[in-house]
């Protein structure tokens, strides 16, 4: 330990004024707890004086203190964790040790730092006996537990001891807390509200509004049974009454809102309860998410999931008791921080289960927080992101620099006005997978420094859907062909093309002679599949570079590029088309015949004439070809 640590180390302790005080029951109750516990016949709470260990709290040994150069905890707050001796005699550190060679003969020794909120090691809650053991995961991570215990009642006094010099640091800090909960609370993507026990709004954010479609002041006048679908209520409040009793800690339900527009609105409710120092319901935190589209998409799981929670185990209980009885003493002492630790409880707890990962950075873009939803996203723990540049960890090669030389504008020019838009841009997997995400970002300023609360949301699902609807929009269904919308989109290029090549393009209006006939001799199934037919064989006749579309009913457009022979060439290949589809065909038992009248209009380098004007040509000719006994085409007069 570097003498400067040691010296504030010092100072603190003895400011505490704790050193050679009475036995409190607050640390008994422990030490005989542990003891018990661990079946341990000795357990102690050492603290480490210049030359001395001094027992704040003993189980098992009758002394008050032992010099400092044998103690065990002196070596133990020099180190990071758990400091464990399964036998004394063979630890060449202690083997000689007078408290081991002689009373009260130690073999066996566990002992955990106590911190000060600095990170201070004041000492050591330690687990002893005279005969040598395995010290398992489980009872260390029960010595570690009441080890956290005992540093907070320390933090607790030294809180209360800092208090009065820090009143202004905490004020600006609680200042800063409610920004930052605000913020996260306002912008967050997922509907948050708080519920009161009996149902009623106390407060909630726009993107819970959005939801259901009322305004905020509504939702204060009404609860949430008001709004929530008939059919579901009995089982959220069934749930709600298990929280209630304690049986579970926490709820997820799918469940349906009443839209204000009357309709139904499908949604992943998370449900926890917040809890007074006393144990009393103060009120329910209710995080929303919006499944409409999925529950559409995926009729199949239409019903509710219901789960319950594991139950609270026996050494869990004994510690939230403990934590409750602790709360209050730090209630009494701390009444000026007790607001800022709520809000910073709220807000962790909001964060850390919010259905989008939130990642905390500083102006070096180093992270400070990561949730459980970035831990599942982006595939790296909380431990292994923190201290991570963002734009390492989360942003592809690729595209790294160009994020950070717009990251460094804004910090070089403060203004923030792109940063807080929603943003899509590509994401990096630990796998090396990349995937879109739409991200919010929103500076928070604490004691003269910028912090950046960062909201990522993967849109992949979001936009393979889009691409799919794009792709069914331009598709006719029965054929396969492209529809009218993307005749309308592929011409005006086509012509362009045209324009700039000089090499003129053709277009062919077709409409089936005879297809009502066999609509109404032989039923609209075969008449569907006489159409996938004809469409087959447009397909084959036409090059690779031409592009064939069906509009309505029985017609058809038929694009072709690089007629350098003009009208002829498009007459050639309108002729090829009337005895290919002229020609019977054989569906089921039926033997069909339909032919084709064509309308051809020609676009060349010098035609001033839109895509729309040179349809309706095609169009006009087709009718001529109609008029004069069906079965062949007609050309503009051109």
């Amino acid at each position: 330990m570097l003498p400067h640590t040691e010296a504030g180390r010092l100072k603190l302790l003895r400011a505490l004024e704790v050193l050679d005080t009475e036995a409190e029951p607050v640390f008994d109750r422990l030490t005989r707890l542990l003891s018990a516990t661990l079946g341990m016949p000795i357990a102690l709470i050492s603290l480490i004086d210049s030359d001395r260990q001094w027992f704040k709290s003993r189980v098992g040994l009758d002394i008050r203190q032992t010099p400092r150069d044998i103690s065990f905890c002196t070596i133990a707050i020099e180190q990071e964790h758990t400091m464990v001796v399964q036998d004394a005699l063979n630890d060449p550190r202690f083997s000689s040790n007078p408290l081991v060679t002689s009373a009260p003969h130690i073999r066996f020794y566990a002992g955990a730092p106590i911190r000060s909120i600095e990170g201070y090691a004041l000492g050591t809650l330690c687990a002893i006996d005279i005969k040598a053991r395995v010290f398992t995961d489980e009872a260390q991570q029960i010595l570690e537990d009441f080890a956290g215990l005992v540093s907070r009642e320390f933090q607790m006094r030294e809180a209360a001891l800092l208090s009065r010099s820090h009143i202004t640091h905490s004020a600006a800090a609680f200042a800063a807390s409610e920004a930052r909960l605000k913020t996260a609370f306002a912008l967050a993507p997922t509907g948050i509200a708080a519920v009161a026990g009996n149902g009623s709004f106390l407060s909630l954010n726009s993107a819970f509004c959005s939801i259901v479609g009322y305004d905020a002041d509504e939702l204060m006048t009404l609860s949430f049974q008001d709004i929530t679908h008939p059919d579901d209520l009995d089982s959220d409040l069934n749930l709600l009454r298990q929280l209630n009793r304690g049986e579970i800690d926490r709820y997820q339900l799918e469940k349906r809102y009443r839209h204000k527009d009357g309709s139904s609105v499908w949604v992943d409710l998370h449900v926890a309860k917040l809890l007074s120092v006393d144990g009393d319901l103060e009120y329910y935190i209710a995080t929303v998410q919006n499944i409409q589209r999925r529950k559409e998409t995926e009729a199949s799981l239409q019903a509710l999931r219901h789960g319950l929670e594991q139950r609270v185990e026996e050494r869990t209980a004994e510690l939230q008791r403990a934590n409750e009885m602790l709360s209050h003493t730090m209630l009494q002492r701390l009444q000026a921080d007790r607001e800022l630790r709520q809000r910073e409880a709220e807000l962790s707890a909001v964060l850390e289960h919010a259905s989008d990962a939130y990642v905390s950075i500083d102006e070096a873009g180093a992270i400070r927080a990561w949730n459980r939803m970035a831990e599942t996203t982006f595939g790296w723990s909380r431990d292994e992101a923190l201290g991570q540049s963002l734009e390492k960890l989360v942003i592809p090669t690729a595209m790294r620099e160009a994020r950070l030389t717009a990251w460094r504008q804004y910090l070089a020019t403060g203004d923030d006005e792109a940063l807080r838009q929603r943003l899509e841009i590509s994401a990096l997997r630990r796998d090396g997978t990349v995937f879109p995400v739409e991200v919010r970002i929103s500076p928070v300023a604490i004691d003269g420094h910028r912090f950046f609360s960062v909201f990522l949301h993967d849109i992949t699902e979001r936009k393979a859907m889009a691409e799919r609807r794009e792709k069914e929009a331009l598709t006719d269904t029965l054929t396969g062909l492209p529809n009218r919308r993307s005749l309308l989109e592929y011409l005006p290029n086509a012509m362009a093309r045209a324009r700039r090549t000089g090499v003129p393009l053709g277009v062919l209006f077709l409409d089936l002679d005879g297809f009502k006939a066999v609509n109404d001799t032989f039923g609209h199934e075969i008449g569907d599949l006489l159409l996938q037919i004809v469409a087959e064989k447009l397909k084959t006749c036409l090059r690779e570079t031409d592009a064939v579309f069906r509009l309505a009913g029985d017609e058809f457009t038929a694009v072709v590029e690089g007629q350098f022979g003009g009208t002829q060439d498009t007459e050639h290949l309108a002729q090829k088309l009337i005895q290919l589809i002229n020609e019977p065909v054989l569906i089921g038992a039926a033997t069909v015949q339909v032919g084709v009248s064509i309308g051809i209009a020609v676009y060349r380098r010098d035609d001033p004439r839109s895509a729309t004007q040179l349809l309706r040509e095609a169009d006009s000719r087709m009718y001529e070809a109609k008029q004069a006994g069906k079965g062949r085409f007609a050309s503009q007069q051109r």
